[in-house]
Order: C-alpha cells, then structure tokens, then sequence
C-alpha cells in the first residue's frame, strides 16, 4: 500500500458541524471552543458561514465570532460565503479564506441553493473574483459527488465537468463532498480515476460524512490514489439541512488516530484534540458519538466502578 507521508486535516466542525445543530450555541461558547481548536496544532478551522441568517440561524453571530476569536499564527480561518453581499461581511472581519458552495446533482443544488446549477455559477464567479482582489484564497465545496437524496448516484463526469467550471472561475482548492455518506471505495476510487488526469492531487480535498459508517474506509482509498487534504469534525458533528438523512462528518479525532496509526502525520496533537471534544461535549450537553469518545466514556466508566 502507497501512501503519504503526511496530510492536512481541515477541521469543519465550527461551521459544518453546528450549522445543523438545533439547540443555540452562544457566541462566547463558540469562541471558546474555536480558540481551543487553534491550540491543537490543527492549520486550518473553518470558522462559520456568511449564509443568511433567515436559513442558518446557528450561525447568525459569523461576524461577531470571526471578530473575536484568538488567532494563531500558521492556522487559516475561514468561512462559507454564498454571494458578494456575504463576502462583504466577511472580507470586513478579515476572513482568511473565503469559501464558495454548489452542488454536482441539481436537485440538491435547488434545494440548497434554490438555484439552477447553471444559474450559480455566475453568482459565485463574482465572489471569487472579487475575493482574489481583495488577496484572498479561494475553497471551492462541491456537495454530493457520489449520491444525492433527490436523484440517486451522481456520475463523475458530471462532478468532473462542474469542477471544470468552479476551477476556470480561479479557485485554489475543491472539496468534494459525499453529503449524504453513501459512498463506499469503489466508488471513491471510480470518482478520482475521472477527476484526477485533469487536476491534481493537491488541487483536491474530501469530505466524507459517515451516515454508514465507509468514511474511513473512503479515505484509505482516497489516501492509496494521492489525496492528502481531508475535512473532518470534531465529534463526528454535522449534517446538511437540505439533505435528508445526511448525518454528520468523519470525526476528527477518529481519523487522527487511524492516521497516527498508520504512521501518516498530521500536526495535529490528539490529546488536545480530545480536550476540544470535552469542551464542545459540555457545551451541547449531549454525548459526541465519535469512536474515540465512546471508547473515553467506557474507560472512564468502568475506572468508576473499579474505584480508580
């Protein structure tokens, strides 16, 4: 098995991972936890979404907590942005990265745009345009690249053709994403086999979401064909409010530990990582349902009944 030696891990969790959330989450919490995430050693955080707050109301507070958080050097800070009047919010907290979002089907793309496919790529054209003038890099978020809810499976020619267009507006880098988790690596292998003779390996990042538990076995696959960015959350947190059934995204601390155990690194510092699942677990008041922190709950339990 070829592999790399050391990946980028994109933690989405601020943003991918609340914006689903239907309890509020202060602001203040928010911060808290963001700047105990820019502790961890993690490089990237994708910090909240320029959204209107009519249809993501968890994440009405973007500018406020992009404001306010504590920024560490060497970590990028980014957010969603969905036209020129979000990017304007954005570049005036001095967003690092600026992120555009569509999707390969397009009944999703209606659903979660309310938008024709052909009908969006203006619209963000605008953004990365005037997000490049401003020196900013761009992300593109290209949503269900394997199976939409609406439509079935999603041909890779079809993402292919859409990544076509979202490159040629001059975006830096595109995540595609499996929104509804229904990929497995056949697939996976199937969809980079289309994707990678025309753009290269660094040029891609994937998102798994883990709704049948094949994220981490999609990222094995997406690991042996080049691929060395990966978005995850911490806590496995997240889903998409336009996709029924979609859960939430690979844990970021069940993959850092699949990495570290296969000797790929990271950056990353597993234990602070944990120490920021402790923190957004308190915050929610509901148990994070990754691996890892079942395994930390079981051990702590039954240290309890041993009197440890």
């Amino acid at each position: 098995m070829k592999l790399p030696t050391s990946v980028t891990i994109k933690e989405v969790g601020p943003r991918d991972g609340l914006q689903n959330e239907k309890q509020s989450i202060s602001t203040a919490d928010k911060i808290t936890w963001i700047d105990s995430l820019s502790e961890s050693g993690l490089s990237y955080i994708e910090v909240s979404s320029f959204v209107h707050p009519k249809w993501i109301p968890q994440l009405a507070d973007a500018a406020e907590v992009l404001k306010n958080i504590r920024r560490k050097q060497g970590v990028t800070y980014a957010a969603l942005v969905p036209n020129l009047q979000g990017l304007e919010r954005a570049l005036n907290v001095e967003v690092d990265e600026v992120s555009i979002f569509m999707s390969a089907s397009e009944a999703h793309n209606r659903n979660n745009i309310n938008k024709t496919i052909e009908e969006t790529y203006p619209i963000l054209e605008e953004v990365v345009k005037e997000a490049r003038a401003a020196g900013k890099t761009v992300r593109g978020y290209l949503s269900t690249v394997i199976g939409c809810p609406y439509e079935g499976a999603v041909a890779p020619a079809q993402v292919r053709t859409v990544a076509d267009r979202l490159f040629s507006m001059g975006i830096d880098e595109l995540s595609l994403g499996d929104t509804i988790g229904v990929g497995v690596p056949t697939q996976v292998e199937r969809l980079l086999e289309e994707l990678l003779p025309h753009f290269s390996a660094n040029q891609l990042a994937m998102h798994f979401h883990d709704t049948r538990g094949t994220a981490l076995a999609n990222i094995v696959k997406s690991l042996e064909m080049g691929i060395t960015i990966f978005d995850s959350a911490l806590g496995g947190l997240g889903g998409c409010p336009y996709a029924k059934g979609a859960s939430g995204n690979v844990a970021t601390e069940d993959l850092l530990y699949m990495l570290h155990e296969m000797g790929i690194e990271t950056g990353v510092d597993v234990d602070d990582v944990m120490t920021s699942a402790r923190l957004i677990e308190n915050i929610r008041g509901e148990k994070l349902k990754s691996r890892q922190m079942e395994i930390e709950a079981a051990n702590c339990q039954e240290n309890r009944k041993a009197g440890v």
